[in-house]
């Protein structure tokens, strides 16, 4: 998400020809966009998204579980 942020930054700062964005090549502009689709392939090889979405999925089973624990008075208050 980062990469896509610079590049549309790069793109409006290169339209609006504001400086020193204005001076560089369009391909130093819309390099961020390369990144993005590099880093999109990356995590979907590599599993990083799965992994991610699954870290998410057992955070609010557990929450979940806890809140159940806490309503019937089974789980322990710290102090």
């Amino acid at each position: 998400m980062l990469f896509l942020l610079l590049g549309v930054l790069g793109i409006a700062l290169k339209y609006l020809e504001i400086d020193p964005v204005a001076g560089w090549n369009w391909w130093v502009v819309l390099a961020p966009f390369g990144l993005a689709v590099l880093w999109w392939w990356w995590a979907d090889k590599s599993g990083y998204t799965e992994k991610k979405a699954m870290e998410k999925m057992e955070k609010r089973k557990q929450s979940r579980i806890d809140r159940q624990r806490d309503a019937m008075g089974m789980l322990k208050r710290r102090k």
